[in-house]
C-alpha cells in the first residue's frame, strides 16, 4: 500500500493506494487545476461547489469513454462475426473449387477417351 499526499483546493489530503504515487500525483494534480479552472471561470462558487461541478465533468467524461467503449466492442463483435462468416463461405468455396476441379479433370478424361 502505498501513501501519497495530495493538495486539492488548498487541503492536503494522505491517500492509501495500490496505484502507481507518480500516477495518482498526476491524477491530483490534474483535479486540483480542474477545480482551479472552474473556481477562476464562476467566481460565485465555493470550493465544494467547484468540486462537485469537476466531479460532474469527469463523470461526463467517463460516461461517454464507455459508451464509445460499448460502442467499439459491439463494432468489433459484429467484425469478428462477419470474418467467421467469411471464413465459412471460402472454406465452402474452395471445397467448391476442388470439387469442380475433379470433376473437370474427371470430364477431360473422359472426352480424350472418346
Amino acid at each position: 500500500m502505498n501513501k501519497v499526499k495530495l493538495k486539492i483546493a488548498g487541503t492536503e489530503y494522505l491517500i492509501n493506494t495500490e496505484d502507481d504515487v507518480n500516477n495518482m500525483k498526476r491524477l491530483g494534480d490534474e483535479l486540483n487545476a480542474k477545480i482551479e479552472a472552474i473556481s477562476r471561470h464562476s467566481t460565485f462558487l465555493s470550493t465544494t461547489m467547484a468540486a462537485v461541478m469537476a466531479a460532474l465533468e469527469y463523470c461526463e467524461q467517463a460516461k461517454k469513454v464507455s459508451e464509445e467503449a460499448e460502442q467499439l466492442r459491439s463494432e468489433l463483435k459484429k467484425r469478428v462475426e462477419a470474418e467467421a462468416c467469411s471464413k465459412i463461405e471460402l472454406s465452402e468455396a474452395r471445397r467448391e473449387i476442388e470439387r469442380l476441379s475433379r470433376e473437370n479433370r474427371q470430364l477431360r478424361i473422359g472426352n480424350s477417351r472418346v
